[in-house]
């Protein structure tokens, strides 16, 4: 789950809550309610695990909320959950706002992307440049998978006069002022 917030004074803040997977651990903190988190899944045991347990090493980890600057200047926090994917879909996301010039609605409902070892899986909307993506290298697959196996995520650009928000339809969210 992400939550962008901005409030009138131009605090704002980028949330991330994750539980990694459907129930954490499946362990609740004892008369407390609270579910604790299972990231340590992405260990790998044994001497030979190239991502085994070794003091100093970390698994790869997603938790990471994001906050746009512009010339210095709070833009907006944002934020995309989704395992695996969620540092690929914070380059596409930013990429749609900045390279392309698409609101926040429009840079969160474009088709993604994501590498997954030697392949590159494509979301419905870039089937047409599967060809295009085969010159990367690496295998295009035309995913069937959910369109949230692609993230999920929000943002609020503070523009001078407002703040635009946005929310993907990938998940349960919305965007709302008030």
């Amino acid at each position: 789950m992400h939550v962008s917030a901005v409030d009138g004074d131009g605090l704002a803040v980028s949330l991330i809550q994750s539980l990694y997977e459907r129930f954490g651990s499946h362990v609740v903190a004892p008369g407390t309610g609270v579910v604790l988190q299972n990231r340590a899944a992405c260990f790998a045991y044994g001497p030979t695990a190239a991502t085994g347990v070794v003091p100093g090493r970390r698994p790869y980890h997603t938790i990471i909320p994001g906050l746009l600057l512009r010339d210095g200047a709070l833009w907006g926090p944002f934020g995309v959950v989704g395992g695996f994917v969620q540092a690929q879909a914070h380059v596409q996301l930013v990429s749609g706002l900045i390279d392309d010039g698409l609101d926040p609605q429009a840079a969160l409902d474009r088709a993604r992307f994501r590498v997954s070892g030697d392949q590159v899986l494509l979301e419905e909307g870039l089937w047409p440049r599967a060809a295009e993506a085969a010159g990367s290298g690496l295998t295009p697959v035309r995913s069937l998978e959910t369109r949230a196996d692609f993230g999920c995520g929000d943002l609020v650009l503070a523009e001078p006069d407002r703040l635009v928000g946005g929310t993907d339809a990938r998940g349960d969210g919305c965007a709302l002022g008030y």
